[in-house]
């Protein structure tokens, strides 16, 4: 019977129980309420990046899953690219959460990072079992791969100053939801314990 190889040919080298991802933050804005959203999104941006430094610190792997916008023919070097240097609204943000050499990337077509990509087969060569969403629109993309999350069993850390949408409302709607329904822990970046989590996880894996 055939073993499954432990990496993606050398593309996924990193095994870690946990995961950050990064949604939709290479972003240009530039779409009606988007206005509405930059402000927002610059907090998030900003605590976004001190917890992707802690992660990385606890080697936790960093995954930026960011739509297409419709550029079929596209990179995600393109769309990060086209977001600093076409003038757009959203440009602060590629600036301060440019990829890393290290970092994995998964272009999605519609809201959820699952839908339609590699994420799934990624997380499964990662090993991972907890994933800790991060980005924007927490009422939209932030909810669909949040739910779709929840249907593969993996656990789901949402930290509430790590998310954006349009309006505070639809943003603390959305945290309210999911951490009622898909039992997400909505912890602030700030108190939430990366080296707890890692440990918690791989202690579960061993009982596994």
């Amino acid at each position: 019977m055939e073993t499954k190889e432990t990496d993606l040919h050398g593309n996924a080298p990193d095994s870690s129980p946990v995961v950050l991802l990064i949604i939709d933050m290479i972003n240009d804005l530039e779409f009606p309420g988007g206005d509405e959203l930059e402000t927002p999104a610059r907090k998030a941006a900003d605590a976004i990046v001190a917890l992707k430094r802690r992660a990385k610190a606890q080697k936790i792997p960093v995954v930026y899953v960011n739509d297409n916008f419709g550029r079929w023919r596209s990179d995600f070097t393109e769309v990060t690219d086209h977001v600093l240097h076409d003038g757009v609204r959203g440009r602060y943000l590629a600036e301060v959460l440019t990829p890393d050499s290290d970092d994995y990337f998964v272009l999605k077509p519609k809201h959820s990072g699952f839908y339609a990509t590699t994420l799934d087969t990624l997380l499964t060569y990662l090993k991972a079992s907890h994933l800790i969403l991060t980005g924007i629109s927490a009422d939209s993309c932030i909810l669909f791969t949040a739910n779709d999350a929840y249907m593969r069993d993996l656990k789901l850390s949402i930290p509430a100053d790590c998310v954006a949408a349009i309006k505070p409302t639809y943003t603390s709607e959305a945290l309210a939801y999911m951490k009622r329904t898909l039992n997400a822990d909505t912890t602030p970046s700030t108190e939430l314990n990366l080296d707890e989590l890692v440990q918690v996880d791989q202690d579960a894996e061993k009982v596994c």
